[in-house]
């Protein structure tokens, strides 16, 4: 068992912590909002720290999970960043979906002092839950290693993708992926409804074809029924995708259907849904479009 430190309690970090809890990790906690980490202690025990220096002092693994990269850079870098009581030897674990600029500028930062994994994960806020998340990492070799036990309280499928940046990168993959196959199947259903089919029907057929995917198991019914009050939101959804889009510029990649996706959920976030599911795409395919 490590003594660690998880910096960052949203709806993906404060379980994610817990699970490393539940295996027998010694525990300590930073949150912006003090309150937070005061209820993740009161539940979980361990302890809270004021600063993220003070959570990672001593520690043998720190891990983040926190918005974007200025979020990131906050909790790492400075005086009172965790870098700065980051012991020699250490290990940062990174779970926050960021760019591959930060991460790699956060390695750098680390000197070779530490060592230094970016590990953006899948699977939500049910994932997360559930201790089934997939992480995909990038870093040293003998740091994931390292880290992979650890990492294993909470992730189902974790990969070693490459070096320091390599696991963001992979996770802009998975997004944009995931932005075709929502928009596909929002569209699929839409259609059928348009055509008077039964939803439940045609998804019992097609299900067990080419179109099966893990948005159609589990989202179909509530994209028929209006309901998109949990999951991924729309606002961090389009967060990823200006990022993979911002990369798309720098490697010249050609994302058309992503751009298009993207302004999709911007329709979304202006109809009110900026906290809905990803999967209320199908809102904006109402009869009136």
């Amino acid at each position: 068992m490590a003594k660690v430190a998880f910096l960052g309690l949203g709806v993906m970090g404060f379980p994610m912590a817990g699970h490393l809890a539940a295996a027998g990790h010694e525990v300590t906690v930073y949150n912006r909002t003090a309150a937070k980490a005061g209820s993740w202690v009161a539940r979980h025990g361990g302890r809270a720290a004021a600063t993220p220096r003070e959570a990672a002092a001593g520690q043998e693994f720190v891990f983040a999970c926190v918005g974007n990269d200025d979020d990131l850079r906050a909790v790492t870098l400075g005086a009172e960043g965790a870098f700065a009581g980051m012991a020699d030897g250490a290990s940062f674990v990174d779970h926050t979906t960021a760019s591959a600029i930060v991460a790699r500028e956060l390695a750098a930062a680390a000197g070779g002092r530490f060592g230094v994994l970016d590990a953006p994960v899948s699977g939500g806020q049910a994932g997360a839950e559930a201790g089934r998340l997939t992480v995909m990492v990038g870093g040293g070799a003998a740091d994931f290693e390292r880290a992979r036990p650890v990492i294993g309280a909470y992730g189902a499928n974790i990969s070693h993708i490459g070096p320091a940046g390599a696991g963001q990168l992979a996770k802009m993959v998975n997004q944009i992926c995931i932005a075709g196959v929502v928009q596909g199947l929002a569209e699929g259903l839409a259609f059928a409804q348009a055509a008077g089919l039964d939803p439940a029907a045609v998804i019992g057929a097609i299900s067990k074809g080419a179109a099966q995917s893990w948005q159609m198991e589990n989202r179909w019914k509530a994209m028929v029924a209006g309901e998109f009050e949990f999951g991924f939101a729309v606002d961090w959804m389009r967060k990823d995708l200006g990022i993979c889009l911002e990369q798309a510029k720098e490697t010249g990649a050609r994302l058309p259907v992503t751009a298009l996706v993207d302004q999709f959920y911007a329709d979304v976030q202006a109809m009110g849904g900026r906290r809905w599911d990803t999967s209320s795409l199908i809102a904006r395919l109402g009869p009136s479009e």
